[in-house]
Parts: structure tokens; sequence; C-alpha cells
């Protein structure tokens, strides 16, 4: 079988080939400009350094940049604090008292469940605040605990605030009259000595039977437990007292 035509040439053909340059009808096609893309690798190679490079602040602590709000799909949640019986009446009393600050501040659905005996939250659409459930929660359960509803309220507008329970049998272990006499030492006569520890540790005190819940800020419970223990290990409360005006008057002192 004979091979082409087209395909067979001759050495000379060939190199006419190679020498001859092929037919451009615009030279400006071919050319490159050299100076926009030295800008483009410039501008790409800045802008990456720009994306990885760490910002530092004075101290070197990192900067970051705030985190964007993503629209997208709400998911509703609930939490049910559960309510003492002997703290359904108080509730019911205070009710008008409780459910503004969480509709109004905090932006939350609330109904009180009477036959569950619970306060049920629920987020919404116009809820703003992500850690809004949780303050909620937090102030129904104080609530719940027995401490006011204008000290409750205290827990929704500062961010420092802590609630600590503890058992009178968790410091030393008391039974029959001698721990009647440890509750009557932490009350004083007519409450003397609980309004005299929560005045100087800055701090709001219930006493629920044989638990003891405080509520303050983190050095402020501190203060008002070591009282409340050393009444309950049997230390006088006039020593307690003197130790709670030396520490008052630190306080005092360091604001």
């Amino acid at each position: 079988m004979p091979a082409p035509t087209a395909l067979l040439r001759r050495p000379d053909q060939l190199a006419e080939a190679v020498s001859t340059p092929l037919p451009v009808d615009n030279d400006d096609d071919l050319l490159v400009d050299v100076t926009n893309i030295a800008s483009v690798g410039t501008q790409s190679s800045t802008q990456q350094m720009e994306d990885t490079e760490m910002q530092v602040d004075e101290e070197g602590r990192p900067r970051f940049a705030p985190a964007k709000l993503v629209d997208g799909p709400h998911t509703a949640e609930t939490r049910k604090v559960l309510i003492p019986p002997h703290r359904m009446t108080p509730l019911k009393a205070s009710w008008p008292k409780i459910y503004p600050p969480l509709v109004e501040h905090l932006k939350l659905q609330v109904r009180m469940n009477v036959k569950a005996k619970a306060v049920e939250l629920r987020s919404s659409k116009h809820t703003t605040d992500p850690g809004a459930l949780q303050k909620g929660e937090d102030f129904v359960k104080a609530f719940s605990l027995g401490f006011d509803t204008d000290d409750a309220i205290a827990l929704l507008r500062l961010d420092e605030l802590y609630i600590e329970t503890f058992e009178i049998k968790d410091v030393k272990t008391l039974n029959g009259e001698h721990l009647g006499r440890a509750i009557g030492r932490i009350a004083g006569k007519d409450g003397k000595t609980k309004f005299a520890i929560e005045n100087a540790s800055r701090t709001r005190v219930v006493l629920a039977d044989q638990k003891i819940h405080i509520l303050g800020g983190f050095k402020n419970i501190h203060i008002a437990r070591e009282a409340i223990v050393s009444l309950i290990l049997g230390s006088p409360p006039g020593k307690v007292y003197g130790n709670l005006r030396k520490v008052a008057s630190r306080m005092k002192d360091r604001f």
C-alpha cells in the first residue's frame, strides 16, 4: 500500500517549512505584557501574605477579626426549671416581677407549668444573646432556691455572679441538737449573724435546712463561706464578727 503523498517531503522541503514563519494577522496578539504578569503575581502573593500573617498587639497577643453572623435556619432551644413545692406559692405571687426581665431583656418565651411545677423557657428568632437561655435558667433557679427576686435579677445584668451550694454535713457531720445549734449559730438572733455575713462579704445567703446557698462574686463567696464554716465548726460569733470587720475594712481600702 503506497504511503500518502501529503506526509512525504524531501529534505529541502522540510528545511523550508521550518524556516518559514507562520502568518500572523496582528502582531499585538502575540505580545505578552510582562509588567502585568509581575503585578498580578505580586498582588496575589501580598494578599496571600496578608491572609496568613497574624496581627499581634502591643503585648504580643494575637488579634482575631470578630466572627461574622451567619443567617441560617433557627432552631428553638428549650429549658425546663423544676420548682420545689414550697416555692410554688411565692412563684405565683412574684410572677408579675419574674417574667418581664426574661421576655423584655432576654427576648425569651416563658410559661409557668403549674401541673408539672416547672418554668419552661424557649428561645426564638427574636433572641439576640446566645447565652440568654442559660442566664434565664440561672435566674429562675436562683429564685427557686429561695433568693429574693431583686437579688436574682442581678444574675441577668452582671456576668460575674455565681451561686454556690453546700451542706453542713460537707463541713462536719452533725446530728440532732448539734445540727440545730449549728444552724442557729449561722442565722444568729433574729438573723443578725446572717445579715452581718451578707453585708461584710457583699453576698446573699439562704439557709434552707441543711443546705446553704450563697450568691455573689467569686472572692465574696469565698469570704462568706469561710465565715459560715467557722461557725459550723464551733467558733464563737464574736470571733467571726472580728474577722468579718477586718475583711470588710480591707475590701473598702481595696476599692
